[in-house]
């Protein structure tokens, strides 16, 4: 929507946009006639005070010039409209686009979505420390894999909750997850939104020390065992210089490690610089050259070891002793830490993360079903499963008809009486088939069903936004009208500007009085480091074929920043010294400025003299903008004569 926001900033804000209120015949509450078109006293009442938000008591002045920004609106709008231009496929097309988007915000259970912020909020102040079992179950597994599946993770709980093994010990042996050999289970400490959602969910619903009953997500199912919870810890920015170990490092290797790490951590104690010893000694490259500065992080984005050392220090410049991690010997310094936010700043954010996490799916659920129960939906299962019969070899390929259906008109379902055959629903299975395998072909046709239902529901509701609310119909008559005049004045003004070179060129020689030069100094300054390199420079000028380049090279051999030279021509009030030396040519005298010794070579001083179009073109071309839209204005004015009805007026200005 780029596009459309610029030209709110720079057309809509000014002329305003859109109308809310149906147009009224009674002649009282007509302001003004523009064409054959009226517009109400409530319309324009609506969209000043939207567009002036501080304007409490409008008095007739600001009144007159608003509602001569929206005469112009208008105008260009009836024009638009009676060119055709509402009805050009492109236009359709991305007043559909903004449509889409304007209409999400209506299409949802907003008590779902506020239980879900809530729910998050209430477990980013909390994080868990889990450990897990998972036995692998994709989301399509047959009947008879999901069953054994479930077998397993069961007698895997057995284990631990009646004969009493350790969790740990299950874990690396049974578990599918490929990190639990490793850490047995163990996922360490995390907050909401770290793991998928129903795995979350049952953390943060599991006590400390139980292992829940066996669960589901798409990855497979599981048992979690909550070893420890505690308040949310926020974060923490943090330096810190390491000494790697290679995975398959020697214990002689582990030693050297370790005694450079401590001669560091030793000249820290004496005073040196941690990020000076950083740049010279962390091996970590990528937060070396920043002193060994990293980025923000909070629970679970660091290794164990290192966050619970990074979390452990204090004061702000605390620094840890050395401590080794599976990466090698580290010493972190705490360099700021954030608090988690409260709940009104964090809202938003909550927002953001649950629209791209799967509970967003809980909302969508809840709010077909509401659809479902205000809309009356019925459904025909058995013409459904009929029309199922000979479908899953196709689907299979990929390759399904809609001419293989055997009952087409059969009704499948209704929404608010109106009813949807079986061959509606297999124009949908064609387009939206994709490679679905054998054993998923089962689950496929469930998925379809329901995003077909789905998806005429939520096309059912989006068609009737207009008609429900109000206010989505003012912003979609804002956006329509907005792109209408963006593409009119394209055409007619900015667009036609830049091409018109001919009209331009004119109109430059036309008003040529208005772009010219003012008295004007051709001069070069000089700016030395001291008097002595002045000094050094007036002489070497006096050899008249020396060049800038040649200059500067000389001068700035042992110091770049012995001389620098600006070559311009300088308007009165452009630049302090010019400003304070004598419209002469020749040399100026020497003068002292921030620390420094300036001089001035005047080459010759200029008179007021016209500028050419190439050094004025985009002043040019935006006045000439200006020239063409006054012109267009004028003849819509005659095209669509304007008449205001002066006592309904008179009663908007606050008495």
């Amino acid at each position: 929507m780029k596009r459309f926001n610029w030209y709110k900033r720079t057309i809509l804000s000014v002329a305003c946009i859109g109308m809310v209120f149906s147009v009224m015949a009674q002649n009282s509450d007509v302001l003004m006639t523009i064409g054959k078109e009226n517009v109400t006293k409530k319309e324009f009442e609506y969209v000043f005070k939207k567009n002036n938000k501080q304007a409490l008591n409008p008095d007739e002045k600001s009144l007159r010039e608003y509602l001569d920004l929206y005469i112009n609106f208008k105008l260009k709008v009836i024009e638009a409209k009676s060119l055709g231009m509402d009805t050009v496929g492109s236009f359709i097309k991305e007043l559909a686009g903004y449509r889409k988007q304007l209409a999400a915000p209506y299409l949802t259970d907003k008590e779902v979505n506020e239980r879900l912020i809530n729910e998050a909020w209430e477990r980013s102040q909390k994080e868990i420390r889990a450990s897990h079992i998972l036995v692998n179950c994709t989301e399509d597994a047959s009947p008879k894999d999901t069953l054994a599946a479930f077998n397993k993770i069961m007698a895997l709980r057995k284990r631990i909750v009646e004969r009493r093994e350790d969790f740990g010990k299950v874990a690396s042996e049974g578990s599918q997850d490929p990190t639990a050999k490793n850490n047995k289970g163990d996922l360490g400490y995390f907050s909401a939104f770290a793991m998928v959602y129903p795995f979350e969910s049952v953390c943060y619903t599991t006590k400390v020390g139980s292992v829940s009953m066996p669960f589901r997500t798409r990855y497979g199912y599981h048992i979690v065992k909550v070893v420890d919870t505690r308040p949310a810890q926020g974060e923490v920015k943090a330096a810190h210089i390491m000494i790697r170990l290679n995975e398959n490092a020697t214990k002689q290797d582990t030693l050297k490690g370790k005694e450079k790490i401590d001669e560091i951590y030793a000249r820290l104690l004496k005073g040196e610089k941690f990020d000076e010893l950083a740049k010279q000694y962390s091996e970590d490259k990528a937060s070396a050259k920043n002193g060994g500065a990293m980025q923000m992080f909070g629970t679970g984005k660091m290794v164990f070891e290192f966050e619970q050392q990074a979390f452990a220090l204090k004061n702000i410049g605390d620094y840890s002793k050395p401590f080794t991690t599976p990466y090698g010997w580290h010493i972190v310094k705490l360099l700021e830490r954030k608090v988690p936010p409260v709940f009104e700043k964090a809202k938003e954010d909550l927002k953001a993360k649950i629209n791209r996490d799967t509970r967003s799916d809980l909302n969508k659920i809840s709010f077909i079903s509401k659809l479902k129960k205000n809309y009356s939906f019925t459904e025909n299962n058995k013409a459904l499963q009929y029309f199922y019969t000979d479908l899953d070899s196709s689907i299979v390929k990929s390759t399904f008809k809609k001419s293989q259906t055997k009952n087409p008109n059969d009704l499948l379902f209704t929404i608010q009486g109106n009813k949807y055959l079986v061959s509606d629903f297999a124009d949908y299975i064609t387009t939206a088939q994709l490679g679905i395998t054998k054993e998923s072909a089962y689950k496929a046709k469930k998925d379809l069903y329901e995003m077909y239902v789905s998806k005429m529901l939520m096309d059912y509701e989006e068609a009737r936004l207009d008609a429900k609310y109000p206010e989505f119909k003012a912003l979609m008559e804002e956006y329509r009208d907005g792109i209408l005049l963006f593409e009119l004045t394209d055409q007619k003004v900015w667009s036609a500007a830049v091409k018109d070179t001919a009209g331009l060129e004119s109109f430059f020689k036309g008003n040529q009085a208005k772009y010219m030069w003012p008295d004007r100094l051709n001069a070069t300054i000089y700016t030395c480091a001291n008097a002595e390199i002045a000094k050094e420079v007036r002489v070497l000028l006096k050899n008249k074929k020396i060049t800038q380049d040649s200059l500067l090279r000389r001068v700035n051999k042992q110091n770049p920043l012995n001389l620098t030279i600006k070559t311009d021509k300088f308007e009165a009030g452009e630049n302090s010294i010019i400003d304070g030396i004598a419209w002469k040519k020749g040399m100026s005298k020497d003068i002292t400025s921030n620390n420094t010794v300036v001089f001035v070579s005047v080459k010759e001083k200029m008179k007021a003299q016209p500028k050419q179009l190439s050094e004025v073109r985009g002043a040019a071309t935006a006045d000439y903008q200006t020239y063409l839209e006054k012109n267009w204005l004028d003849n819509l004015r005659k095209k669509y004569p304007v008449t205001v009805n002066e006592p309904v007026f008179k009663s908007l200005i606050s008495k």
